[in-house]
């Protein structure tokens, strides 16, 4: 990392760190665990190796990641405080404390971010000819052509709204920009007045000259626009300084399924809800008058320790219309993923790659055309009679849906399980769930108080006298958009064991049974927890027997903390566990007496690191597994999950010799986690060239 970076690190504020009483515990708390990840992606945008508007795409995740914190996470804290839970965690922290402490946290990140933007982005921006003008910058002719803008392009769809005796507070939807302004009639009476901006309507930022996307170009954000024409909407009227503010509201869903008779309509209802949920966050532009401030907190009924003043634009995430510029040297090199070797011959029948031996592909960095193909060539096949498929995040437009659809007109037997409840996809999810559901799909909506997050296809194909399966399970959705900024792996097989399991597991999720084992695959709720604790057991047994012994995992995030307990006692007998985990650690590494042992390595780079796999020494005859499944309560104990053990010898020594390998050898972009919770990035070493774990070799 560069000095520069270095510098916005530390001002960024102390590592997330325990308070004092909680430092002996076991476990890292979550909540701050989860901020030292977006503080990772933080840094990304802070590196000035990374190109500008790739560093500005950083910046806008940084900040939805941030929007979705305060509405989960954050509104969870919220609901215990209310509900007066005082006891200490297994963490050492109660409600309060973890509330002081994310707000303590937050507030030097959003800072960070917003020098990034204002005071390296946009000027960087400005050198390549794409100039974001101020208001009080712009020339007479330029705000002449910004206020026939705004009569023509928003004033039509604004709605001012002001406070008063007929007048209640009014709703401020959820993540909306705002204005806030003080509003004085002739007879002197004061009124606060609200006008939201529909970024949904209304560009984030207007070219004043030039095509939009084609520097050069001059751009003014469109709340600066709609701040200088106020008095329009407000004729006759005294119109005070505008300031603009933002609301973040609780967004979790509860859904009891033992109640609702019609799922599909429960969630819609409870979508509707999430609109309307209480106020977790109010953030305000920096100088807003008090008077504006209190009136703002108390029509929203939240506290003043909510309130974040914020030094530059609001509403990051909406700033991603910038990507769009005309500027690939500010952008990464374009990256087109390579076919996978077993499927690179034009006309090969799939089928009868699959039957010769399995495959294993790597996204993006191999096509997920295959995938996509093998669906549609199904649906074609007058030889396939059925397919079966979990869908968890895809979109309406996916190939995957129109094949499943064509198979449906060619009389196949088709069968979707689709989980509803993909936190922020619901609506999605329902819109094409429905439209399946009409072509005469079987739609199955998962399983009663579980989310369906594994990823399977099952594809029945009648071949001579026999009906031969043939399975994919992967560790991603089936999404060929993200598929291709993704990293995720997935296994193509026709093992009898491994596709009659999957058949099995179909018939639970869209019938009435209830098998007594599977053969091969690892199933959560019911299978994969206490397998994995007896995998990393055996582990530990074989270490205390002196044969060779070591544990590899990568994965998105550890909290369980039987897992935990599990790799301490590993550590404990000699095992070398490294872990690979992209988001939340709440293990504690390299604490003396209870996890010398264990080193925890996140990555964080270009492609979002998703891919699940589990590597066991098993005194010399390693066993290997990929499959769906974090290790979190969550995934463990309330999701239908699946991990599958890869069979073939050559796959599962790539897996670990190269794959992992090369994660475990990453010093472009890997942090290491130190016991304290915090990450250090690793610094090159000039005598041994970089491995980039995002850019692996060909197989």
């Amino acid at each position: 990392m560069s000095e520069m970076v270095e510098t916005q690190v530390r001002a960024m504020g102390r590592p997330v760190e325990p308070e004092p009483s909680a430092r002996n515990t076991r476990y890292l708390d979550r909540e701050l665990s989860w901020l030292q990840f977006n503080r990772r992606v933080l840094e990304e945008a802070l590196d000035p190796a990374n190109p500008l508007l790739e560093r500005l795409r950083f910046l806008t995740i940084f900040h939805t990641n941030l929007d979705e914190f305060f509405m989960i996470r954050v509104s969870g804290i919220q609901h215990q405080i209310a509900a007066g839970v005082d006891s200490r965690s297994v963490d050492g922290l109660t409600p309060r404390m973890r509330w002081a402490q994310v707000l303590d946290r937050v507030g030097p990140l959003v800072e960070a971010a917003q020098r990034c933007l204002t005071e390296e982005i946009f000027p960087g921006l400005a050198r390549h000819g794409v100039h974001l003008v101020d208001w009080a910058d712009l020339s007479p002719r330029e705000r002449q052509w910004s206020n026939e803008w705004f009569e023509r392009k928003a004033a039509p769809i604004l709605t001012p709204l002001a406070v008063g005796p007929t007048h209640p507070f009014p709703f401020i939807s959820n993540l909306s920009l705002n204005l806030a302004v003080d509003v004085e009639s002739p007879e002197g009476e004061h009124r606060l007045a609200r006008v939201k901006v529909p970024l949904i309507n209304l560009p984030r930022a207007v070219p004043l000259a030039g095509v939009p996307f084609q520097p050069p170009v001059r751009l003014v954000l469109v709340e600066q626009i709609v701040a200088a024409n106020l008095p329009s909407l407000f004729p006759g009227m005294k119109v005070g300084q505008p300031w603009m503010f933002r609301v973040t509201r609780d967004a979790d869903i509860e859904i009891r399924e033992d109640e609702a008779d019609d799922l599909v309509s429960t969630i819609q209802q409870e979508l509707r809800r999430r609109r309307f949920g209480h106020a977790v966050r109010l953030e305000v532009q920096k100088g807003m008058p008090a008077s504006i401030r209190d009136a703002l907190v108390s029509g929203l009924d939240i506290e003043q320790a909510a309130v974040m003043e914020i030094g530059g634009p609001l509403s990051v995430p909406r700033m991603a219309d910038l990507l769009q510029l005309d500027l690939p040297d500010l952008k990464y090199p374009p990256f087109n993923a390579r076919p996978p070797v077993a499927f690179d011959v034009v006309e090969q029948d799939p089928f009868a790659v699959i039957r010769a031996r399995d495959v294993v592909v790597h996204h993006p960095f191999e096509s997920f055309s295959p995938v996509v193909d093998l669906v549609r060539i199904a649906s074609r096949d007058p030889q396939v009679v059925a397919i079966k498929q979990t869908l968890y995040r895809t979109s309406g437009d996916s190939p995957i849906i129109a094949a499943l659809e064509e198979a449906i007109e060619n009389g196949k037997q088709v069968a979707a399980v689709v989980e509803l409840k993909a936190r922020f996809d619901e609506q999605n999810n329902i819109v094409w769930a429905q439209r399946l559901e009409n072509q005469g799909v079987h739609v199955v909506y998962g399983v009663p108080g579980l989310k369906t997050h594994a990823k399977l296809m099952l594809i029945v194909r009648r071949e001579g006298d026999e009906l031969i399966r043939y399975a994919h399970l992967g560790t991603g959705n089936y999404n060929p958009t993200t598929a291709r900024v993704y990293t995720d792996l997935g296994l193509f097989t026709a093992d009898p064991e491994i596709t009659a399991d999957v058949a099995n597991l179909f018939n639970q999720l869209t019938g009435f049974a209830r098998p007594p084992g599977f053969r091969r695959l690892l199933v959560a709720p019911s299978h994969l927890k206490p397998s994995l604790l007896d995998l990393i057991a055996w582990e530990t047994e074989q270490a205390r027997q002196g044969l060779p012994a070591a544990i590899v995992i990568k994965c998105n995030g550890v909290t369980d903390h039987d897992v935990i307990d599990a790799l301490y006692e590993a550590s404990r007998a000699g095992v070398r566990v490294d872990l690979i985990v992209r988001g939340i650690c709440c293990l504690r590494p390299g604490v003396p007496g209870l996890s010398d042992n264990i080193r925890v390595r996140s990555v964080v780079g270009r492609f979002l690191e998703h891919d699940r796999i589990f590597w066991f020494a098993n005194g010399g005859s390693p066993r290997c597994y990929i499959g769906s499944s974090d290790l979190m309560e969550r995934n463990l104990e309330r999701r239908v999950e699946v991990v599958v053990p890869v069979l073939d010898p050559g796959h599962a020594t790539w897996l670990r010799e190269v794959h992992l390998a090369r994660y475990l050898q990453d010093r472009a972009r890997t942090r290491e986690m130190q016991r304290d919770g915090s990450y250090v990035r690793l610094r090159s070493d000039p005598d041994d060239p970089d491995v980039h774990a995002q850019f692996m070799a060909s197989r």
